[in-house]
């Protein structure tokens, strides 16, 4: 994507990603996406509940 860059160390792996604001300004909806997936990767590993498990914990706390 024009106007992220990412960093990376001697192993090859991704450390941090660079975003040039005023390059991506006319493409935020991608940038978005970008965090979104970035979100998502970094918890693919976390642990899930049911979703009848999620609505009860929502609604003990009045958020649902």
């Amino acid at each position: 994507m024009k106007g992220v860059s990412f960093t990376a160390n001697d192993k090859n792996e991704v450390k941090s990603v660079v975003i040039d604001l005023k390059t991506i300004r006319k493409s935020h909806e991608e940038v978005h996406e970008l965090i979104d997936t970035l979100v998502a990767e970094s918890r693919k590993d976390d642990e899930t509940i049911s979703w009848d498990k999620a609505k009860k914990q929502l609604a003990e706390k009045g958020k649902l």
